[in-house]
């Protein structure tokens, strides 16, 4: 039996962007977008492109994945942005070494496809993050947003940040489960026109971001 794939879209304000994303995603790979508070009609866009919609009240990107998690019934998720700013078609490579068992979490390096699509502001913090993370034994070069583990694994690891911290724990706990973690380079485009990022938009988001990183980082103890 084909293994069961879904796709949690934590989204807030993205109906500009959805219809290609949706569109995009492969054969097979079900859409679930779950609804953070948007006021631009993105829940009605969602669901005319064929995806299941979960209405989150709790604001937070934490918050949004856990309901999309707990929402997915597939053996496999894959969690995404629903901005426009990644390619969906990419999903299929990080998948192969979950299945294939060669690895527990597979994550995407970001590589930007031209300059200004990565504010500077923001790849700053994220090396930054990065940097303190690779000293707590977690292999990555990147904190992307584009993610793919098995479902039951994920609820399993107990991530309780429901902010923009949640990557972070969620990368941390998994370290310190011992579980394999591939990073594969994958695509960074342009957000879809009449979007707007909630993180490295601004510099104020990607302050707000560092400090709910900063908060994770103080409150665990990871792998070292």
């Amino acid at each position: 039996m084909p293994t069961e794939i879904d796709v949690v879209l934590p989204c807030l304000d993205e109906a500009a962007a959805l219809p290609g994303v949706l569109t995009a995603l492969p054969p097979g790979y079900r859409a679930i977008v779950v609804d953070n508070g948007s006021r631009d009609g993105s829940p009605e866009v969602a669901a005319r492109h064929g995806a299941r919609v979960v209405h989150e009240p709790r604001r937070g990107y934490g918050a949004a994945v856990h309901a999309g998690l707990e929402a997915a019934n597939g053996d496999v998720v894959c969690v995404l942005d629903a901005d426009g700013s990644f390619d969906p078609t990419e999903l299929p490579a990080l998948v192969a070494p979950v299945l294939a068992g060669t690895a527990d979490l597979s994550v995407g390096r970001r590589r930007p496809v031209g300059a200004g699509v990565w504010p500077w502001h923001a790849r700053v913090g994220t090396a930054l993050v990065a940097a303190l993370l690779r000293r707590r034994g977690v292999p990555l070069r990147d904190l992307s947003p584009i993610r793919v583990a098995r479902r039951e694994a994920l609820l399993d690891l107990g991530v309780t940040d429901r902010a923009f911290g949640y990557p972070l724990e969620l990368l941390i706990r998994a370290a310190a489960a011992g579980w394999r973690i591939h990073e594969l380079d994958v695509t960074y485009a342009p957000r879809a026109a009449g979007t707007r990022s909630k993180v490295s938009g601004s510099v104020r988001g990607t302050l707000r971001a560092t400090r709910d990183f900063a908060g994770v980082l103080r409150t665990m103890d990871g792998p070292r």
